[in-house]
């Protein structure tokens, strides 16, 4: 069915990356991404790894201080 959508700007871009990685169109993308969420029993849904320089890391339950970034940079030798 063809319709016209009105999405905030971040919608969008989750719509896109969502219609990217899994290599379907943004009409598609958008009917997946609304059943997944609506779904009773839904279960998590599956992407593809991110690829790229400034791809975002998945999200975890930990919080970031600044001891963690000083931890990491004195392991890399940075």
């Amino acid at each position: 069915m063809r319709t016209t959508l009105n999405l905030a700007e971040d919608a969008l871009l989750v719509a896109q990356n969502y219609a990217r990685r899994q290599r379907v169109s943004l009409g598609e993308a958008v009917s997946r991404l609304i059943r997944s969420s609506t779904a009773s029993t839904a279960a998590p849904m599956t992407l593809a790894p991110l690829r790229g320089r400034y791809a975002l890391a998945p999200q975890r339950d930990e919080i970031i201080t600044p001891d963690h970034v000083r931890d990491l940079m004195s392991t890399e030798g940075i």
